[in-house]
C-alpha cells in the first residue's frame, strides 16, 4: 500500500508541528500539565521497530496551548512520548494517535507498512493521566 497524498501531506504537518513545538520550547511558551507516556507497540505480536507514534491531544485546556507529542519506537517496539525537546511526556487528556511505519526500501519510497486505521484515518485513542501512562498498542495487520 503506498501514501496517498493526503498521507504525505498529514505526515509532513505533524513533522514540522513536532519540530516547531520543539523550537519554540525555550520561548517562554506556557507548557500545559505534562505526564509521562510509554509503551510498547507491536504489529501481529512482533516488536513494531522504528514506527512513529503521534499522540495528537482533542481537547483544549484554558491558555495553554497543547501540541502533539511523539517518539520513535525502539528494537523491542518500546516508546517514550517527548511534548518538545525541553520536556518528555504528552498533555492530560484524550488524544488522537496515529502510527506511522515507511519502508526501508529506496525502491518501495513512501510505502506505509501499517493499515491507514492506525494513521491516515486512525482509529486509536489514548486517555493521558496525571501518572501511570503505560499504553501499548497491539496492531493487526489485516
Amino acid at each position: 500500500m503506498y501514501l496517498s497524498f493526503n498521507s504525505l501531506k498529514f505526515i509532513l504537518i505533524s513533522s514540522l508541528l513536532f519540530c516547531f513545538s520543539g523550537c519554540a520550547g525555550g520561548s517562554g511558551e506556557a507548557v500545559p500539565e505534562l505526564a509521562d507516556v510509554n509503551g510498547v507497540v507491536t504489529m501481529d505480536g512482533a516488536p513494531l521497530v522504528n514506527a512513529k507514534v503521534i499522540f495528537e491531544p482533542q481537547e483544549t485546556t484554558g491558555n495553554a496551548r497543547r501540541r502533539a507529542s511523539s517518539a520513535t519506537t525502539q528494537e523491542d517496539g518500546s516508546y517514550n512520548l517527548d511534548y518538545n525537546e525541553d520536556a518528555s511526556g504528552a498533555s492530560l487528556g484524550k488524544h488522537r494517535v496515529v502510527i506511522i511505519k515507511l519502508t526501508d526500501n529506496p525502491e518501495d519510497a513512501g510505502k506505509q507498512l501499517v493499515p491507514t486505521k492506525y494513521n491516515d484515518k486512525s482509529e486509536l485513542t489514548a486517555d493521558v493521566k496525571a501518572d501511570g501512562n503505560t499504553i501499548n498498542f497491539d496492531l493487526k495487520s489485516k
